[in-house]
């Protein structure tokens, strides 16, 4: 560590790096203690904001830390770093007063009884994608995570055929190491491709809406005119986005976990009424989003560091997850932990808007495999992780055994399998 005029104090620290995937929660850990505000030179320099307090009041202030899309730390998403090569975002990429006109128009399709009309879809697709696999009694359970991806795709009314290629590709946009086959395939094939998918589906709408979210959004109105289709593909990929990761993370860790501590699984299967509050410490623990960005708007001192217009600031959600500050054992998982005011889904004005739709699809899929396949053994061995760790954790493979059991639908009963 060293200490600078301007940058105070330095740190070394790259949540992109190999060695931060290791062990993302140690990284932080190191950091938060030492220094919960620092600066490190990583991807042309950014301020780490470690400790609770510290995301707690940035995320707050949207004022001063903004999540608008700009030029600082070079072109793309605003809301990463570094920036990746991703369309603008409405409305994490708006900041308030101009946000509220946008959140306004998500919040009906979000809010728990839209959610609630959602489970009938949610609890399909789980059963039938287990049903894939329970006769076989062994998988890579990463198959079933796949649930959430297909249900945005559907929800949405996008083409069911293609949920593969959303789920991969958004996928890889979050977790494949840059400059690798995968993440070059996805940004420079399959998104553009997608995008103009997504690009006709919505012309469609427009033109003979169904009963679906495009459909919705597309006869929206925000400053007294018709929302553009521009301004609907900026929702809509950002829906997509959110809701082929955050959520497979969550299960992927959550799943792994359990197996590890079976008396923690046993609990659950016995006393499923447990599930709910379980899956707030899991969120905690695990925090599928690990960190967004921000831009500061105006020299400012916050929290004792000098900070400068245009400097680029990484909010770590994970890391305030974990802070002893604010959580008793913080690197230990307590299913009966509440209050438990984390930070998973984020803080303020920009607080994640599928916070109910992912919290119904991880409580099924998490219900489902205790039920169904309760006595699942993983080949630990043979995990993979994701590649990078910096935005999202999880797991990639994860081969299981387990007792078979009988399909409750029929053979046909999940479409675009």
């Amino acid at each position: 560590m060293t200490e600078t005029a301007d940058r105070s104090p330095v740190v070394e620290f790259d949540h992109n790096s190999d060695a931060h995937s290791d062990d993302p929660a140690g990284s932080y850990r190191r950091l938060r203690t030492e220094h919960p505000v620092a600066w490190t030179e990583a991807h042309g320099g950014y301020w780490v904001l470690s400790g609770y307090d510290a995301v707690f009041e940035a995320a707050r202030d949207d004022y001063t830390f903004s999540s608008a899309r700009n030029s600082y730390g070079g072109e793309g998403l605003s809301v990463v770093i570094p920036k990746t090569p991703a369309p603008f975002h409405i409305p994490i990429e708006v900041d308030p007063p101009e946000f509220k006109k946008w959140r306004k128009l998500i919040n009906p399709i979000t809010a728990p009884a839209a959610v609630e009309r959602m489970e009938q879809l949610v609890q399909h697709y789980v059963t039938a994608f287990i049903d894939d696999i329970i006769e076989v009694g062994e998988c890579d359970m990463t198959s079933v995570i796949g649930v959430p991806a297909i249900v945005t795709v559907d929800w949405l009314g996008l083409p069911i055929e293609h949920w593969r290629t959303y789920a991969s590709a958004f996928h890889a946009l979050l977790v494949a190491v840059p400059g690798t086959e995968e993440f070059d395939r996805a940004v420079t094939q399959d998104l553009p491709m997608l995008e103009e998918i997504t690009r006709k589906v919505i012309a469609d709408r427009t033109a003979d809406p169904k009963d679906d979210i495009i459909s919705y959004l597309v006869q929206q109105e925000v400053d007294g005119r018709r929302v553009t289709s521009d301004e609907v593909f900026a929702m809509v990929d950002l829906l997509l986005s959110g809701g082929v990761g955050t959520t497979a993370s969550l299960v992927s860790n959550t799943v792994v976990w359990l197996y590890q501590h079976p008396d923690v699984r046993q609990d659950l299967i016995d006393h499923p009424e447990k599930l709910e509050r379980a899956l707030e410490e899991f969120l905690r623990y695990f925090s599928p989003t690990q960190a967004l960005a921000r831009t500061v708007t105006t020299d400012v001192e916050f929290q004792g560091a000098d900070m400068k217009e245009g400097d680029r600031v990484l909010i770590a959600w994970s890391s305030a997850n974990r802070d002893a500050q604010q959580f008793d054992d913080p690197d230990e998982i307590d299913i009966e932990r509440w209050p438990n005011r984390h930070t998973a889904f984020g803080i303020g004005a920009h607080r994640c808007a599928g916070s109910n739709l992912g919290r119904a699809m991880a409580k099924e899929l998490l219900s489902q495999f205790l039920t169904r396949m309760g006595d699942y053994v993983v080949d630990l061995d043979q995990l993979e992780r994701y590649p990078h760790q910096g935005t999202n954790t999880g797991w990639q493979r994860i081969p299981a055994t387990f007792t078979p059991g009988p399909r409750l639908l029929g053979t046909d009963a999940a479409p675009g399998r």
